[in-house]
């Protein structure tokens, strides 16, 4: 079934659009150089977006972990370096996920096809033009996301840089105005993104209906559930999207390209990822379950044994990327994919926005559908009380559990103002300025315009 390596996913662009040429799988990603001259025929302009894709798995090979679990209550960890770091609340300026170079190679890769793609279809309303500068504004929103949710302000680049004219050290700026920016790329992506470039690339391409998924994620960020449930419904009434079944329901991680992925992160056997060091290989994996997370599932819930191993009283594996029984200890890389947004996640944010909105029935029956397919029984408003304070918080509870480990966790406490009431007990987390990481002590050597975040320095 899989895999769709990057370079097959440079040949999956074309096929999208065109013809697959042996000349794009011979181009080097854009990165780093001026972009100036190489930008000349169609096959180009996908490679630079090939490029940006590319840099995609680099990203978040771990650090969609680290960034989105590690500072949260699902995980535990016997590891030096960021996970204890993280899991302690003692972040510093040296730690790995305290870098942001590789979301700014993404930007990097994004702003020089932004650019250039125009120069290619100059004087042609062409939609592969568009659908390529859609994907590359949404891919320029996704990095500015996680910057922004990770680190708070921090410096806004929107053109390449080609020359020595250019402002090389960019100060940073306020995260409500690059939340307006993200917004803006998010939008222009639903509006010209294809809504479907068929089979498998639907999953590793952004879609429309990845740029509307998105676009939940951003106005659930902000607290806008007018507009959470307006981009949701787009997402939960795309024929491309279906719940999986529970039997299937590893099969989403271990197999990938599922009905239920709208976003997923592309690897193989060449291009790897952390996730078997990050949750796999026992007493010596980065995070195992916690206490607290094991403790807090409901009776018959279904995905708990697909989770973990419920037999060991301190389980030491993460089953739920792998598949149920999961016992190979080895140290490799994974050619997983990693699922960054599926469906669930998105009717779990419409459910929370409808129970924001004093809207309860339209809440109730998109959490009772997720709890249905989990083997547990449908929840009404005084059940949900009663058993989790509010609706609201009953439907957080879902979310820890049926998106756990999947790197929304940390997100969803902060977003929800839960981070210091839920960390403090656990890790002294007690500053709100703490919900921040630091920056990398290179970012600050390499740029004067640049302070440390204010509880760091």
């Amino acid at each position: 079934m899989k895999k769709i390596s990057i370079r097959v996913l440079g040949c999956a662009l074309l096929l999208a659009f065109g013809s697959c040429s042996d000349s794009l799988l011979d181009k080097d990603p854009i990165s780093s150089f001026s972009a100036n001259g190489f930008y000349k025929s169609a096959s180009d302009a996908q490679a630079g977006v090939y490029g940006i894709y590319n840099s995609v798995q680099s990203t978040f090979r771990l650090n969609f972990a680290y960034w989105g679990e590690g500072r949260a209550d699902a995980v535990q960890t016997n590891h030096a370096g960021d996970p204890f770091m993280l899991k302690q609340n003692g972040l510093t300026s040296i730690m790995t996920s305290s870098r942001w170079d590789n979301l700014y190679v993404m930007i990097s890769r994004a702003n020089y096809a932004i650019k250039y793609i125009p120069t290619v279809f100059e004087g042609d309303d062409s939609s592969l033009r568009n659908q390529l500068l859609g994907q590359s504004r949404a891919l320029r929103a996704l990095a500015y996301f996680y910057a922004v949710r990770v680190w708070g302000d921090v410096p806004l680049i929107l053109e390449p840089y080609e020359s020595i004219n250019q402002e090389l050290f960019v100060s940073v700026t306020n995260q409500e105005t690059i939340l307006n920016q993200i917004e803006e790329d998010l939008i222009f992506a639903s509006a010209n993104c294809a809504a479907s470039y068929g089979g498998e690339r639907n999953r590793v391409l952004i879609t429309k209906g990845a740029a509307d998924a998105l676009l939940t994620q951003l106005y659930m960020w902000r607290k806008d559930y007018a507009k959470a449930i307006e981009s949701a419904d787009r997402v939960v009434g795309n024929s491309l999207y279906s719940l999986v079944s529970m039997s299937n329901w590893n099969d989403i991680f271990s197999a990938g390209l599922s009905n239920e992925s709208i976003f997923e992160v592309g690897y193989n056997e060449v291009q790897t990822n952390a996730l078997r060091v990050l949750y796999a290989i026992g007493s010596d994996s980065d995070y195992f379950p916690s206490e607290s997370f094991r403790n807090s599932f409901e009776d018959g819930d279904l995905r708990k044994t697909k989770i973990y191993d419920i037999t060991q009283a301190q389980p030491r594996k993460i089953w739920k990327f792998f598949g149920e029984g999961f016992n190979d200890e080895s140290a490799d890389p994974s050619a997983n994919n990693i699922v960054l947004v599926r469906l669930a996640d998105i009717m779990l944010l419409k459910a929370e926005a409808h129970a924001n909105l004093n809207q309860a029935d339209e809440a109730l029956t998109l959490l009772n559908t997720i709890r249905r397919r989990a083997g547990l029984d449908a929840l009404d408003a005084q059940s949900a009380t009663a058993l989790y304070g509010d609706l609201v918080s009953a439907i957080l509870h879902e979310r820890s559990i049926e998106l756990c480990f999947e790197g929304h966790r940390w997100f969803d406490l902060v977003r929800t103002g839960r981070a210091i009431q839920v960390m403090g007990p656990i890790n002294g987390l007690s500053d709100v300025r703490n919900l921040v990481w630091p920056l990398h002590e290179d970012a600050i050597n390499r740029n004067p315009s640049l302070s440390q975040n204010e509880f760091y320095r």
